[in-house]
């Protein structure tokens, strides 16, 4: 018996011995015998309850849930407590103690109905907690009503469920998880009170149960149901609970693989503390095995960025990995499938061998979760988007966004989109991953490039184009291929992927972008001065504001280029001046400094002309 039933014990021993005492006082009453005799029929059922609950507590085999316990107790103290102070006011007095004593029938009809509910809680506690009568938990799910809970009927029921989970037997506790599941998939109070109740404990107990699959599968839905915000999520990780979910997704069946990668995905969306629980319990290796089943890492397209010298440093590049445990080529076939053949044991080999053999439908559903927990895991958290590159999923990822379609081709696609935003914050990262010559990195531009080009859908292309902006300052001035695809989305149809291309295009030519100058001149080249200008006359002026920023960049770093001069950009300037001023202090000091080079180029060109004789 553990510290926790020990004190529950003791407490359920002072009610029994306050019973007892009450009883005394009825016995002595002298008065109102009729009401005391009630009582004193209440008393006695309560106590023979609370001395069959203090036995099973203190014989339980197993941890008991406590919390209705702990609740009943209070009032169950209370009202004994009441009626003490009631009938013993009925024992003989002398004339003027009970001159001064006034009680009267209604008074006893308050006891008595007040005893009477902690009969009916303490009764409907043993229903769950001793059904069967002979001291072990009984199974089973209780739905009646206690006294205590009329007003709330959610709560026992949680109870009940909650009980069954961590006392009952198997099919028991994977009933009561599913209902426990289903509950809280119904409204965010019905979470709270789950959470509050303590049902996180014995849902991960569950959950770390590998006899059945099923109980798995049912814990890890309702736990990833309650994860639904910052603090339910804090209570998962604060029970231990990221160990746990770690080790069931790395030595599980695909089906509870499943049901356990959507778990970390919705626990890494809600809470920062959890990503970085998750990438110290190394989970990023596992879901990026899990992710790359048969994926052919060198069928990647051969172009003309992608040589057959890039293929050979890829597959060096896996090999030499160190966790490549996890990712070897089978020798012994003609291409190079990757495949997991970590870990070792029968356990491990029968999830690989039922893995081989599962229905494509279901390890497809497999990889959509595990690209949705990576997307997770790295949004806006450099650390985690590091640890993704150093396990090479970023070849893994462009393949599949190169042959996928639908939820996981996006799911990868927002995986590297976060991871390239955490790069250009980060500049170790940036160098890690995305050196100029990195068979990972020029696949994943590849893949960003061929959105842009050839997808149709804004859903994907938005991520895409974001993507090769947050990767401005990796691109070598000489290398131009994803300049002319975002100056052509300047003229989208699509509002928002033509701001998104605006954006990533001003991280070309800022000036923390060391070849802004170069950029720049590109970029007028490819045509983007007459779409932005259109740009500037169509947009809403919040979007006004972003291309008049690029327009000023471009005019700051290549203010001699004639094409300035031929679109009156100096004009347009000097007219949303008093525009950018009123919006944006920084941005009126940016056209400010446009228009002064402008000026300066227009006032030289103007004297070299009348210089040389020109009108």
């Amino acid at each position: 018996m553990g510290e926790e039933e020990s004190r529950i014990g003791d407490e359920l021993s002072i009610l029994v011995l306050t019973a007892e005492r009450l009883r005394v006082a009825v016995d002595e009453a002298e008065s109102f015998k009729t009401e005391c005799g009630e009582v004193g029929k209440q008393v006695d059922r309560l106590a023979q309850m609370l001395r069959t609950l203090a036995r099973f507590v203190s014989s339980s085999s197993q941890q008991v849930y406590d919390r209705p316990i702990r609740r009943v107790i209070v009032d169950v103290k209370k009202n004994l407590e009441r009626g003490f102070s009631l009938v013993r006011k009925c024992r003989r007095h002398n004339i003027i103690r009970r001159v001064c004593t006034i009680i009267n029938a209604a008074d006893f009809r308050k006891v008595i109905n007040l005893l009477e509910s902690s009969n009916g809680d303490v009764k409907w506690i043993l229903s769950v907690f001793d059904s069967d009568g002979d001291g072990s938990f009984g199974g089973g799910i209780v739905i009646s009503l206690p006294p205590i809970a009329t007003n709330d009927p959610i709560l026992p029921w949680v109870w009940s469920l909650v009980a069954s989970i961590q006392m009952g037997k198997l099919v028991d506790k994977i009933d009561a998880a599913n209902q426990l599941g289903s509950l809280a998939g119904d409204n965010d109070r019905n979470k709270k009170i789950i959470v509050d109740e303590g049902g996180v404990a014995p849902l991960l107990r569950l959950l770390k149960e590998s006899s059945s699959a099923e109980g798995q599968i049912a814990a890890a839905t309702a736990l990833g149901l309650l994860a639904c915000d910052e603090d339910k999520v804090r209570s998962i990780v604060n029970e231990l609970g990221v160990p746990i979910i770690v080790q069931v997704l790395g030595d599980s069946s695909v089906r509870v693989q499943i049901k356990v990668a959507t778990l970390v995905a919705r626990m890494a969306e809600h809470d920062p503390v959890a990503q970085d629980e998750f990438a110290r319990q190394s989970v990023i290796k596992p879901l990026v095995t899990l992710l790359s089943l048969d994926v052919f890492v060198d069928d990647i397209h051969l172009s003309k960025h992608n040589s057959i010298h890039s293929l050979v440093q890829m597959n060096k590049e896996v090999e030499k990995d160190p966790s490549s445990k996890l990712y070897r080529p089978l020798k012994s076939s003609k291409s190079n499938v990757y495949r997991e053949i970590g870990g070792s044991g029968s356990r491990t080999g029968n999830f690989k061998k039922e893995r081989d053999n599962e229905n494509p439908e279901v390890k497809h559903e497999l990889k959509v979760n595990c690209a949705e927990a990576l997307w997770m895991l790295a949004r806006g958290n450099v650390a985690n988007s590091r640890r993704i590159t150093e396990t090479k999923g970023l070849l893994s990822l462009a393949k599949i966004v190169e042959k996928e379609v639908g939820e996981l081709q996006y799911n990868c696609l927002m995986t590297l989109m976060e991871i390239t935003a955490a790069a250009e914050s980060n500049a170790d990262l940036r160098r890690a991953a995305f050196k100029t010559n990195s068979p990972a990195a020029k696949a994943v531009i590849d893949q960003m490039l061929w959105i842009i080009k050839e997808v149709d859908s804004p859903i994907l292309k938005i991520p895409a184009i974001q993507s090769i902006g947050s990767l401005a300052r990796t691109f070598p001035a000489r290398e131009t291929r994803m300049i002319q695809p975002l100056v052509e989305k300047l003229g989208s149809s699509n509002q928002e992927v033509a701001i998104t291309a605006v954006i990533s295009l001003q991280k070309f030519v800022c000036p923390e972008n060391f070849l802004c100058a170069e950029h720049s001149k590109n970029i007028i080249e490819y045509g983007a001065i007459p779409l932005l200008m259109k740009l500037i006359r169509n947009f809403e002026q919040q979007m006004q504001l972003q291309c008049l920023a690029l327009l000023c960049y471009l005019s700051i770093n290549a203010s001699n280029h004639e094409q300035l001069e031929q679109a009156k950009v100096l004009t347009v300037l000097e007219g949303a001046e008093r525009l950018a001023g009123l919006q944006n202090m920084e941005l009126r000091e940016l056209v400010s400094k446009a228009i002064y080079q402008l000026s300066l180029y227009n006032a030289g060109s103007h004297s070299q002309m009348l210089w040389y004789g020109g009108p």
